[in-house]
């Protein structure tokens, strides 16, 4: 009888985990690496070459039972990969068409630290669902989970993918004491967030990512709501990464979400309604997304190089930005010369993609640009006075690109102390001489530009051609 009975209770357990797994929501978006038009991509006069990659940030949504109906709806988030990270929001519908506000509560199990991204996104996304769905937004609970590479210190390094035990790790810090590793983890986030959301609460006809329009709208959601927890309009172009994948990505127009107003405001959820949709706007969405731009040929390998430092990448861009406007014919002569660079680049690759095999010849060609690349950055850091490509940077890459196999590489985006990304052919022994030099890469102190660099290892991504995507919920159990 008593195996019977262990029997009854391991499927009674197995029913309960199936019933929780089919009435869960689950969306991943990816990260990114902007290999060629760090800086220019601020411009709509230019073009950034982004790769998404297979790191990716995942966001499971479940109803949450309540016992009181006429409370207002509560969002519990958390991220328990980190110490103490949980917030706990009220969501209220605000008076004069001023859309969903939240509220986050206090409690003493639960982080009273602020979460912008979080916090903005579930207010404008719970507006949006609002204003189309006409319902009650119902009490859900949030997990967030990160991959591995993410963060630095994890304890993981490889030149493989990490399994599923090793996918998701406890940082066992809390979030704000985590070294990120410049992957673009808050575009991923809040449009994993967004989409998982919409996906919860909405019907598939109402709105689904996986068509076309759908996907058109989570975008622009997740950009309107990245922007505001940023607090300016970026180039957009880590979301464009997080929602369609690698591209070839030129920027929207910043006007289009100038005139937004702050959740709460009056007419707040009739004006975001008409920029998701793009309806009755002075200024239609006219970014420029193009797939097919952005492709890695055959037996190529995107690989990324954790330094476990970071940038201060607001303050950079400012300097960049206020040198080329004091500085303006110069300035825009060697942004021509660079787009010029970074399109040559991108029509090799796709190039190359065409060809069954690639020669001595091929790999050279793309060095050559990877160079002259890196020279023309160089070339913008020393007039703008901005750390793009540090020296302690320039000598990591260049002790990486000696290596043979390795095409090329770059300090990728708005440059500084992110992690490198290199370009290399899909060999284990290429893999295995990186990690010979890295294991053991050191560097002077300081060096002369602000910051030094801590262990540098390479991490377990690679280049990623899908966006967001549904993801089997079995691959949480254990987090949820």
């Amino acid at each position: 009888m008593a195996e019977w009975a262990v029997a009854e209770w391991v499927v009674a357990e197995w029913v309960v985990l199936i019933k929780r797994m089919i009435s869960t929501v689950a969306v991943s978006a990816p990260g990114k690496v902007l290999l060629a038009g760090g800086y220019l991509v601020l411009d709509r006069s230019y073009t950034g070459l982004v790769f998404g990659l297979d790191a990716r940030i995942h966001v499971l949504v479940q109803d949450l039972a309540t016992h009181d109906g006429g409370a207002p709806s509560e969002v519990v988030v958390r991220s328990p990969q980190f110490k103490d990270a949980e917030w706990r929001y009220e969501c209220r519908k605000a008076e004069d068409d001023g859309g969903i506000e939240v509220a986050q509560l206090k409690n003493t199990s639960a982080s009273q630290s602020r979460n912008k991204f979080v916090e903005t996104a579930l207010a404008y996304t719970l507006t949006y669902i609002s204003a189309i769905a006409h319902l009650r937004i119902a009490s859900t609970s949030v997990t967030i989970l990160a991959d591995t590479d993410y963060y630095s210190n994890t304890g993981f390094s490889g030149n493989a993918r990490t399994t599923n035990e090793q996918r998701f790790l406890n940082f066992n810090v809390p979030l704000q004491e985590a070294h990120k590793t410049g992957l673009g983890s808050s575009a991923a986030l809040v449009t994993a967030f967004t989409a998982a959301l919409l996906t919860h609460y909405l019907s598939a006809d109402l709105l689904s990512f996986n068509s076309e329009g759908g996907k058109a709208r989570v975008h622009n959601l997740a950009q309107a709501a990245h922007c505001a927890a940023q607090g300016k309009v970026g180039s957009g172009f880590d979301v464009a990464a997080a929602v369609y994948g690698s591209c070839i990505y030129r920027r929207f127009s910043p006007s289009i979400l100038e005139n937004l107003a702050e959740v709460g405001s009056k007419g707040f959820s009739t004006r975001l309604k008409s920029i998701i949709e793009n309806t009755h706007l002075p200024q239609d969405w006219d970014m420029e997304i193009h797939k097919s731009g952005a492709i890695l040929p055959s037996g190529l390998r995107l690989l990324m190089c954790d330094v476990d430092c970071g940038s201060e990448t607001v303050g950079m861009v400012k300097k960049v930005l206020s040198w080329r406007y004091e500085n303006a014919e110069e300035a825009i002569l060697l942004w021509s010369t660079l787009q010029k660079g970074n399109e040559d680049l991108a029509e090799k690759l796709r190039e190359l993609a065409q060809e069954p095999r690639l020669s001595s010849f091929d790999l050279e060609e793309l060095s050559t640009l990877f160079r002259t690349i890196r020279s023309l950055m160089r070339e913008m850091s020393r007039k703008a006075r901005v750390p793009i490509e540090p020296k302690v940077q320039t000598q990591l890459l260049d002790a990486c690109c000696q290596i043979s196999g390795v095409v090329g590489g770059v300090v990728p985006g708005a440059g500084g102390f992110d992690a490198i990304a290199l370009l290399v052919e899909d060999k284990q022994e290429i893999f295995e001489a990186l990690h010979t030099i890295l294991d053991t890469y050191t560097v002077d102190a300081e060096n002369g530009d602000g910051a030094s660099i801590g262990q540098v290892r390479l991490l377990g991504v690679q280049q990623e051609t899908q966006g967001i995507k549904m993801e089997d919920p079995i691959i949480y159990e254990g987090w949820i």
